[in-house]
């Protein structure tokens, strides 16, 4: 697999991620090995998790199979905090406190004295933007990690962010960040992704197959089996099962069809491809629907086929 470097930095990390958010919850341990057993074999390297993934038990997981599976110096490991659940409810907390905190328990549970990148999960106005940075510089100074970044945040917080860092020697710079992006979801393209390039930052996507939606499962209804059909994740899902997302979802298939491809790999060629795009971040339930994402080393799509599709995409820019 092609290897990208993360923005500005030194840093390079395979073009497609591998995401951990439902690892120890609806990724049991077999399917878990299986994944990063076939995500190393097609030569990927970024494995991406995040202490608030199923409350750290996504990162435990992790931590069983490195080593086990893949050698540590062969993968690139990232994972972030800020978020946190308790008694369900979603908790933000970006102090410094809180944030060193969580990435040494990020770091027991990983079984490892380092990560290659460490990001803030998402913005927080109740802590100082500089209180939050200052743990970034922290982290690479005591060499808990490598490089540092952001996620979740709008534009102008990007901007803001990345800027501070550069703005006095010694601070740590930022290099990437993570967001959503898909044909179902392009608003990160109108001040997002144009700060990040300003600023030297990678781009992440998360759910760049607009929450599976873009896959052509749910055409013909909800599966049983499917993310759209879960207590946790009806809701997230259901956000993208209406009349305009189908219109994308029907031109993405008749892409595929044309092509002799799967409507997965339209979706996911597009955003890989994109400017300014590092990586996109695929978090697969099994191992099976993984590799439907691996085999795409070798194919771009036609310009003329990107047009379409950035034509009938266009409401979610």
């Amino acid at each position: 697999m092609q290897q990208r470097r993360v923005g500005g930095s030194g840093l390079q990390v395979s073009r497609l991620g591998l995401g951990t958010m439902t690892w120890g919850r609806d990724t049991d341990e077999h399917e878990a090995r299986e994944s990063l057993i076939a995500f190393a074999e097609a030569g990927g390297t970024l494995v991406d998790t995040a202490a608030g993934y199923t409350d750290g038990e996504s990162e435990a997981l992790l931590g069983r199979l490195v080593g086990d599976v893949v050698a540590r110096d062969e993968i690139v490991l990232a994972t972030k905090a800020g978020v946190s659940r308790r008694s369900g409810e979603r908790v933000v907390n970006t102090s410094r406190g809180h944030l060193l905190a969580s990435l040494d328990a990020s770091l027991r549970r990983l079984g490892v004295d380092h990560v290659d990148l460490w990001q803030v999960h998402t913005w927080s106005s109740a802590s100082p933007l500089e209180e939050t940075l200052a743990a970034l510089d922290r982290a690479v100074s005591s060499g808990r990690t490598s490089y540092v970044g952001i996620s979740n945040y709008t534009g102008w917080q990007t901007a803001r962010a990345a800027t501070w860092q550069q703005a006095v020697p010694g601070r740590t710079p930022l290099v990437s960040t993570q967001v959503e992006y898909s044909l179902l979801n392009r608003s990160v393209e109108r001040e997002v992704l144009p700060a990040a390039v300003a600023t030297g930052l990678g781009l992440f996507p998360w759910s760049p197959l607009g929450r599976g939606v873009l896959t052509g499962k749910y055409r013909g209804g909800t599966p049983v089996d499917s993310r759209g059909a879960s207590p946790t994740f009806a809701g997230f899902v259901g956000a993208y099962l209406e009349e305009s997302s189908a219109r994308v979802v029907e031109a993405v298939a008749r892409a595929a069809e044309g092509l002799g491809w799967t409507p997965l790999e339209v979706a996911l060629v597009w955003v890989r491809d994109r400017p300014g795009v590092t990586a996109p971040i695929v978090g697969a339930r099994t191992a099976a629907q993984l590799r439907g994402s691996l085999g795409l080393e070798e194919k771009s799509l036609p310009t003329e086929l990107v047009r379409a599709l950035d034509d009938v995409s266009q409401r979610s820019a």
